[in-house]
């Protein structure tokens, strides 16, 4: 079960230029320093995540967690997005990480070969069992046709198995139910399962 983020740091006053989504949002306004004072806000949750990102590789894998988390953060200083909040942040670091890994995956030319990653069904994989993942970039492409046919969907499995958002979380993000959410995790982990065994 993923591990549902704390809330946003906050000092007594309640200074929004202390918390997550304060710093989010100056940054989204213009204000350079923003980024330095939210680096030690969201470094330790970026790192953890990453983790959770890391164990679904093969053991040797070059690339190391923290590796990962600098690459990702260099692309989200770079991106030109609209920052909501801190669930916001945390959904478009995950899909930054994914991204990161299947271009690392890719660039190594696993793709379509499976290469030195171990092929296994959807009944072993993240959705179903978090110690276990597909081929990355096999994963990734199913997700994409997924995302073709059903975005919302794709963005459910996303940010709850690969973000680590709960399922109120995951709700915000999308701006739906939590019941819708865990309606989408259902049909989603379905397709996904006829499509990659």
């Amino acid at each position: 079960m993923p591990t549902e983020p704390g809330p946003d740091p906050v000092t007594p006053a309640g200074d929004a230029k202390t918390t997550v989504t304060g710093l989010l949002r100056a940054w989204r306004d213009g204000d350079g320093t923003a980024v330095d004072r939210l680096v030690p806000l969201v470094y330790d949750e970026l790192h953890r995540l990453a983790d959770r990102f890391m164990r679904r590789e093969r053991a040797d894998h070059t690339l190391q967690a923290t590796a990962l988390v600098n690459e990702a953060f260099l692309r989200l200083v770079d991106a030109d997005v609209p920052w909501e909040d801190r669930a916001h942040f945390l959904a478009v670091a995950a899909r930054t990480m994914r991204r990161v890994l299947v271009d690392y995956a890719r660039a190594r030319g696993r793709a379509k070969r499976g290469g030195e990653m171990e092929k296994v069904s959807l009944e072993r994989a993240a959705v179903v069992d978090p110690a276990h993942l597909p081929d990355l970039v096999e994963l990734d492409e199913a997700l994409e046709r997924l995302a073709a046919q059903d975005e919302r969907k794709a963005r459910a499995i996303e940010l709850h198995y690969f973000g680590g958002l709960s399922y109120e979380e995951t709700a915000k993000v999308l701006d739906v139910s939590p019941v819708t959410v865990h309606r989408d995790l259902r049909l989603a982990k379905a397709w996904l399962y006829s499509h990659l065994r």
